[in-house]
């Protein structure tokens, strides 16, 4: 990771990269038992975080979801988890932070943005709200939104200043996007307390026996634009179905793989990870493919896949 040599290294980096020459994968003669086994191993001894999977069948984004049906799929994580990532302040996304604070669970809570400039001040709004109240721990202002092109650098910015300004200094902010827009837009990481960085080798098309050693790079690049400051992968994951015209291909296998790689290799690293995600979701078909539906650690029914 030639990135790394033309500068001093922080004690971050140090253990980044220290983490690269210790076994982090399982056994390639693993069996099928030996990985069940694992799976419950990581279950029982519980993740950093999970992405909260808001929509049961029939929903979508739009749609208002009740504290009641939050509460029910946050009882079913909350063995497993430290924190919990939500996406947006609105239409019943409010709940989630709400809820996760009395079950005793930490909150990364995303505002969404779009080029509804409507939409964003309401978000906005409800962001600064609940941090206001104490449901907030680390607040995410947007998600992808230079990815999509839908917001300008200029407006972005300013939405994350308005928040910085307006919610108590010791609450950190940041962005969300794929890892690589931190080395794009230096002016993302001098206007963030934190780097939140999306890590996805599955939508790189690269194949599975190579996912690891690329979502490590992936995080590298994002931690050597960070100057210095913590780098927190917001989202990654593995679709367990689907079809796939690429070098990445979607399997119940290979999903379990590529979780138990990335949760022995990040807790082995000290990296905070948001694994992506909780319950399959139907309406994701329409963005992704009919792989969107399948990146879930439960079903749709709410029952664990492995």
């Amino acid at each position: 990771m030639s990135y790394f040599r033309e500068k001093k290294i922080s004690k971050l980096e140090e253990r980044f990269l220290a983490s690269l020459n210790q076994p982090n994968e399982y056994s390639e003669q693993a069996s099928e038992e030996d990985l069940n086994e694992l799976f419950n191993q990581i279950m029982t001894n519980g993740m950093h975080g999970l992405c909260f999977s808001m929509y049961e069948e029939g929903q979508e984004p739009g749609d208002y979801i009740s504290e009641k049906q939050v509460l029910r799929r946050m009882k079913i994580l909350q063995p497993h988890i430290q924190w919990i990532r939500s996406f947006s302040c609105i239409e019943g996304n409010e709940f989630v932070p709400k809820v996760a604070k009395n079950l005793g669970i930490k909150t990364l809570v995303g505002a969404w943005l779009s080029d509804d400039l409507e939409k964003n001040k309401e978000e906005i709004e409800a962001l600064i709200k609940l941090a206001n109240e104490g449901k907030v721990d680390i607040a995410a202002v947007g998600n992808e939104v230079l990815y999509r092109k839908e917001l300008e650098l200029e407006q972005l910015l300013a939405y994350m200043k308005e928040v910085r300004e307006k919610i108590p200094s010791h609450i950190p902010i940041g962005y969300v996007d794929a890892y690589y827009e931190f080395s794009r837009h230096p002016e993302l990481v001098e206007n963030s307390d934190v780097i939140l960085a999306n890590c996805y080798p599955f939508w790189e098309k690269c194949p599975f026996d190579y996912s690891l050693a690329h979502m490590q790079q992936m995080y590298g690049q994002a931690l050597s634009a960070s100057k210095g400051k913590k780098v927190i992968i917001t989202e990654t994951g593995w679709p367990s179905k689907g079809q796939t015209d690429n070098a990445s291909q979607p399997s119940k296998e290979n999903a379990l793989k590529y979780l138990i790689n990335a949760q022995l290799w990040s807790k082995n690293a000290g990296i905070e990870m948001f694994y992506f995600s909780s319950f399959d979701e139907s309406w994701k078909v329409g963005a992704e493919g009919n792989v969107g539906a399948y990146w879930g650690i439960w079903d749709k029914n709410e029952n664990l896949k492995f």
